[in-house]
């Protein structure tokens, strides 16, 4: 068995994936890297079978039809051998210091009789655009160095968020989680990052920049002119975590865990303001329905959890007619803008 896994989702990635691949070959044969050629046009798939053929019993090349990063996501979780799985998108890369640094925490708990489930870095923000980058750390949030659960976790601030780019999940439980992402659909990392996180019972916190996030690109899809496009589908993943939340066998899951409750609700009423936010910001009938219609499911799924999002700030502010003063509902948009790094 191999100590870590690493998923890459790759769609027409030619022009950037081998530099991605590079970054994760500095981690040895302790690790395997999944090429997942989500049903790529382009150069993908000869790339990827090259670098399986230059990387025996490293690197792995999967073919499949076009199944969206959900999908691809999927299929690595699938064929995972690994002790440990992480995800890194084709566009990233990883800092070979840190790497080592992980791989070293990964294989001291390999042998333990109580596996870590859950280990959490930092990642980097890199803008194409411009010649700065911004570290998203946890010093504040989480115990550093050594083996904490969620009630030894600390209240997250707003805008401080564990996202795909940060963790590394114990395969076996993320199995167990019954985690399957919706396929052909975007923003499906926000679920990767929720629904299991029930499941975590011992987490670590390595305080190093492991992941180099680099956004910036016209076509990518955190960039707000194409989220607005794909508002239906930021929608579905809102709706999906909505349902997830308001099962009954989540809410048995997380218990009396109370830090680790807040910290989904938390979580979930910032992608309802994402969802809000955009709507907003487009101004068009069919978005505004969009965002009626996920505060109105919200309601029907559990009036409680409805009326609390509703009454705090981000709740009142999203919710404002299309008559409100514009410059209230412009101030509103900027300060999501500045939390979650829209372009």
């Amino acid at each position: 068995m191999k100590l870590l896994s690493i998923a890459v989702p790759c769609y027409n990635s030619e022009a950037y994936m081998e530099n991605c691949i590079k970054s994760l070959l500095v981690g040895g044969d302790e690790v395997e890297i999944l090429i997942v050629d989500d049903g790529s046009g382009d150069g993908t798939a000869q790339i990827a079978d090259r670098l399986e053929r230059e990387h025996p019993g490293i690197v792995r090349a999967i073919h499949q039809p076009n199944k969206g990063h959900g999908g691809a996501v999927n299929t690595g979780i699938e064929n995972a051998t690994g002790l440990y799985f992480k995800v890194v998108d084709s566009d990233d890369k990883v800092r070979a210091s840190a790497y080592k640094s992980i791989l070293d925490v990964l294989r001291r708990f390999s042998g333990e009789e109580e596996p870590l489930d859950l280990l959490i870095s930092n990642f980097v923000y890199n803008k194409e655009d411009q010649n700065r980058h911004k570290v998203m750390q946890y010093r504040r949030c989480l115990p550093v160095g050594r083996v904490f659960s969620w009630d030894e976790a600390n209240r997250f601030p707003i805008g401080k968020y564990i996202l795909m780019h940060s963790v590394i999940f114990r395969t076996q439980m993320l199995r167990d989680s019954g985690l399957k992402l919706p396929e052909h659909t975007f923003y499906v990392d926000n679920i990767y990052v929720f629904n299991p996180l029930p499941y975590v019972r011992r987490m670590y916190y390595l305080d190093v920049n492991f992941y180099y996030y680099f956004i910036g690109r016209e076509d990518q899809s955190v960039q707000e002119d194409v989220m607005i496009k794909r508002l239906d589908q930021q929608a579905r993943v809102n709706r999906i975590m909505i349902d997830y939340y308001t099962d009954p066998r989540c809410m048995e899951m997380i218990g009396d865990r109370k830090t680790l409750k807040q910290y989904m609700f938390n979580y979930l009423e910032i992608i309802t303001t994402i969802t809000s936010v955009l709507a907003l910001r487009s101004g068009k009938e069919e978005h505004i329905r969009l965002r009626d219609e996920t505060w109105d499911y919200l309601r029907e799924k559990d009036e409680a959890l409805y009326k609390k999002m509703r009454r705090r700030i981000l709740g009142r502010a999203m919710n404002v007619n299309r008559r409100f003063p514009r410059m209230a509902v412009i101030s509103a948009y900027h300060i999501a803008q500045r939390i979650f790094n829209f372009n």
